[in-house]
């Protein structure tokens, strides 16, 4: 069951982020609320390594609440570190 989330929303479902594993756009300076929920039937992580962003695993029905935030722009690879070939994405994050 999905809430009603003010945010980015990543759902880890058959080994992708959102069935796509979308660029997330954010934006400098400003924090962006981030839910990941793990629907799929293994463990899943979601890590970023130059945001300082690590979940943990979390097992099937397990949430995780952060917040994306940098004080400049750039690209900024997400990754699951369990599953790293086929679930990997950008934040990307702009000026204002």
């Amino acid at each position: 069951m999905v809430k009603n989330i003010k945010g980015i929303l990543l759902i880890a479902q058959d080994n992708a982020f959102n069935g796509t594993n979308p660029d997330i756009y954010t934006t400098v300076n400003i924090p962006k609320k981030l839910v990941l929920i793990n629907n799929d039937f293994v463990r899943h992580d979601l890590i970023v390594d130059k945001l300082n962003i690590n979940t943990a695993y979390l097992s099937t029905g397990q949430d995780f609440t952060t917040a994306i935030a940098s004080k400049s722009p750039g690209e900024f690879e997400y990754y699951c570190s369990l599953h790293p070939i086929t679930m990997r994405g950008k934040i990307i994050v702009k000026e204002q």
